[in-house]
């Protein structure tokens, strides 16, 4: 098991909770996974390759570690608004490919994207409100958030606290 350090995870409830589970829908390939990725104090390292794998990069099959704070950020951004339903992915790990091929048909993919690197993820909540989401998101201030409203959904990351 993955132990959690100390100061690990910017925000509250999360630390609180003894153990986590999420429930996810990939709006790209359709797959879902409910999965508790922590309990007793620690990552549960099956869990995380789960959440691993259901977060690739759906256009290559290309997997990549995921930041398991953005599991966490999850987990409390949801308890935080009150939703206890899926979680909808429209985008989480990106190869360096795909990426290159995003930024180059659109100016609102960084050329240095943190899903790169596994630490950003691009979500909305079944039957939610995004612009509610995007405030959440905010409240925690456990990292960067982009609202995009006509898009529906909400990037949320593990790097510097920021918003757009």
């Amino acid at each position: 098991m993955m132990v959690l350090g100390s100061g690990m995870i910017p925000f509250g409830l999360a630390q609180a909770s003894s153990s986590r589970e999420l429930r996810l829908l990939n709006t790209h390939t359709g797959e879902r996974l409910q999965q508790c990725y922590f309990r007793d104090g620690a990552f549960a390292p099956e869990a995380c390759q789960r959440l691993n794998h259901f977060l690739r990069d759906f256009r290559t099959g290309d997997v990549n570690v995921i930041d398991p704070r953005l599991f966490d950020l999850l987990y409390s951004v949801q308890h935080e608004v009150g939703h206890c339903g899926t979680i909808e992915i429209i985008s989480g790990y990106r190869s360096p490919a795909t990426n290159s091929r995003l930024h180059a048909a659109s100016s609102g993919v960084a050329t240095h994207s943190l899903h790169m690197q596994g630490k950003a993820l691009d979500i909305r909540l079944s039957g939610f409100d995004t612009a509610r989401l995007r405030d959440a998101a905010l409240s925690l201030r456990a990292g960067g958030v982009g609202y995009y409203a006509k898009s529906d959904f909400v990037h949320v990351d593990t790097g510097r606290v920021r918003h757009w």
